[in-house]
């Protein structure tokens, strides 16, 4: 059966810079959240220990076995959950800037500008920001939609400069 590979191939529906953008934002969020999980709860294992310091040799290897695993387990609980929130969070952007491109041709042109702003809106949905903190994170994601725009353009207009000088 020669065309099983065209049945199950989604590459034409969906690019493949879809499936990268979230992974490897959900990648970067788990190293991120281990790092800062990890010293808050160095520094949580620290305070709470602080009034009864270990005084024999035993016990200053018991103190530091248990503050590294303290830190082990939240590193990684702080890693998987800002993970999962960064990859949700590039998800959405993903989504709403292909669901533009789809749209059609007065929508592909600000898809970027529309992903940045309505990942904004969506984040401050679920964090319920105030007005303020709204308008400045609708403020940042058109700031980084327009960003982002602008380098799409750029690339277009290179890679036109650049045919145009090979022929």
């Amino acid at each position: 059966m020669s065309n099983y590979d065209e049945r199950y191939d989604v590459t034409p529906i969906l690019e493949s810079r879809y499936f990268i953008l979230p992974a490897s934002a959900a990648f970067v969020g788990v190293f991120i959240g281990a790092v800062r999980g990890s010293r808050l709860a160095s520094l949580r294992f620290l305070a709470e220990n602080a009034h009864r310091p270990p005084k024999t040799i035993r016990g200053w290897y018991l103190y530091n076995k248990t503050k590294n695993y303290k830190r082990m387990a939240a590193g990684l609980l702080s890693g998987g959950k800002d993970g999962v929130k960064l990859g949700v969070t590039a998800l959405v952007w993903v989504g709403i800037e292909d669901g533009l491109g789809r749209c059609g041709t007065p929508f592909d042109d600000f898809k970027e500008v529309g992903a940045g702003v309505g990942t904004a809106g969506a984040f401050s949905v679920v964090y319920r920001l105030g007005w303020r903190a709204g308008n400045r994170a609708l403020l940042l994601g058109s700031m980084m939609g327009g960003g982002m725009g602008f380098l799409r353009w750029a690339r277009e207009y290179l890679r036109r400069v650049q045919e145009d000088f090979d022929t």
